[in-house]
């Protein structure tokens, strides 16, 4: 597709075709799940289809040159505590098309001075909709929440 043309994303009829595409993109969804997120990842709009909450603009490449040496100097700077939590069943490779490996993402993230890494089991790149429990007790840890 052209860049001048508009990015769109699918629309649907109803709420169950919603619930089926979030599980087409992961599997481990629950049907239930699936069905009461649907409503809050959709909105019906004036041709009386379900739309996807969600910018089509992600489809297209970076509009800036990606210079790995610059994100690294700037990674560097970063001096929040971070906390970087992964699917160990994530396929980040076919998300990054390729361009580059988890290996050397991981490589990457270790200039970030306060990278606080996990990895969580059973889960998908969808982890928050895989292990919400789990998540949520890293990110209460990382928050000093009880």
């Amino acid at each position: 597709m052209p860049a001048s043309e508009p990015q769109s994303l699918k629309t649907y009829a109803d709420a169950d075709e919603v619930a089926a595409r979030l599980r087409k993109n992961n599997p481990r969804l629950a049907p239930d799940k699936a069905r009461w997120l649907a409503p809050h990842w959709s909105r019906r709009a004036d041709d009386e289809r379900l739309h996807i909450l969600g910018d089509p603009a992600h489809k297209r490449p970076n509009p800036v040159l990606y210079r790995v040496e610059e994100i690294l100097e700037t990674w560097k700077l970063i001096i929040a505590p971070t906390l970087w939590v992964e699917a160990a069943d994530s396929q980040p490779e076919a998300w990054w098309g390729g361009r580059y490996s988890r290996a050397e993402f991981h490589e990457r993230l270790q200039v970030v001075p306060r990278a606080e890494r996990h990895v969580l089991g059973d889960c998908g790149h969808m982890l928050h909709h895989d292990q919400p429990q789990a998540l949520a007790a890293r990110l209460a840890a990382f928050l000093g929440v009880d």
